[in-house]
Parts: structure tokens; sequence; C-alpha cells
């Protein structure tokens, strides 16, 4: 059975969850540790900030070598009020960490595969 790599932020009950964005980025398994330390220095101290965030969850399919996030809100207006330029300007950081560990000068070496959303039943 293949290993995965799985690490989780939570900051409020499971249960308060109305909407969880569903986010899957190519993440090859030499990258692991790379892609752990842009999410550390970048989107998990932003995301615990912002309000109406619950949690994540990143996973990685070692078969696919993909990452996939589970980031939890409260609501879905919450989530869909932080503006675009916020958004832009953490990605940004993030590329920028993810470069340097690769030894990359250009371009995002995490791509989105997949973005979506997910309703609790």
């Amino acid at each position: 059975m293949p290993s995965s790599t799985f690490a989780t932020t939570t900051t409020r009950s499971a249960s308060e969850v109305t909407v969880v964005e569903h986010l899957r980025i190519k993440v090859p398994a030499n990258a692991l540790s790379v892609w752990h330390k842009a999410e550390e220095g970048s989107w998990e101290p932003w995301l615990a900030k912002q309000e109406g965030f619950i949690g994540r969850d990143l996973l990685w399919d070692p078969e696919t070598e993909e990452g996939t996030l589970l980031i939890r809100w409260a609501s879905r207006e919450q989530w869909k009020a932080i503006p675009a330029a916020d958004v832009a300007q953490v990605q940004e950081q993030f590329e920028r960490i993810a470069r340097d560990g690769m030894g990359q000068t250009s371009g995002n070496p995490f791509p989105l595969v997949f973005e979506g959303e997910l309703l609790p039943q």
C-alpha cells in the first residue's frame, strides 16, 4: 500500500463547517518538504487570521503525485468575501518560497490541477 502525507490545522470544531474549499495541486514526490515549507510560510499563517476559517487538511497522493487541500470555512460568504488581491499576494509568497526551495527562478512549482467546493451533508 502506498504511503501518503497528511497534515492538519484546525482552529474550531468540524461541526461548524458549512463549506469546504477543495484544491488539488501537482506535487512531485521529491518536493514534499518544499511544498510543506511553502504552505507553512504563506498560507498557514494567513488563513489562521481569516474570518470564518475553521481549519484545513493537506493530503498527498503518491500515485498521482498530487496534493489535496481541504479548507474548511464557517460560511461561503466569509470565504468569498476575501479580496482576490489578498489571495494573489499570499499565492505569490507561496510561489516565491516554493521556487527558492526548488532552485527555480520563475513560475509556480506546484500548479493548480483542480479547484472546487464541497458541502457537508
